[in-house]
């Protein structure tokens, strides 16, 4: 089966990495039972850049588009607790879309 790869590259302040893992942390699993979703990993940059990796794999594109249009997107980006939105982490962010090359 192949996947479908999405990866956001978030700009982060020098100072915000840790608070963007600590994020990230605390969602663990929230993305379980997502149709499609096969898994995702934070990479941390180690060279000095200040730009984080979400890779997220999925079953399909309409698999990806239907969670990025639903409720639970909207809610894990957004709002914390008691509806209170959080201030995002990032400076900036880029979605990169790729797929699994059979040739190679």
């Amino acid at each position: 089966m192949s996947s479908v790869i999405k990866i956001n590259a978030i700009t982060v302040p020098e100072d915000s990495g840790t608070e963007l893992g600590e994020r990230f942390a605390a969602r663990h699993g929230s993305m379980d039972g997502t149709p499609g979703f096969q898994g995702y990993e934070l990479l941390q940059p180690s060279d000095g850049r200040n730009v984080w990796l979400v890779v997220t794999r999925w079953d399909s594109e309409e698999d990806f588009e239907n969670w990025r249009n639903s409720q639970h997107f909207a809610k894990s980006h957004g709002e914390g607790q008691e509806g209170a939105k959080k201030k995002p982490v990032g400076m900036s962010s880029e979605l990169w879309s790729y797929t699994v090359s059979t040739t190679g």
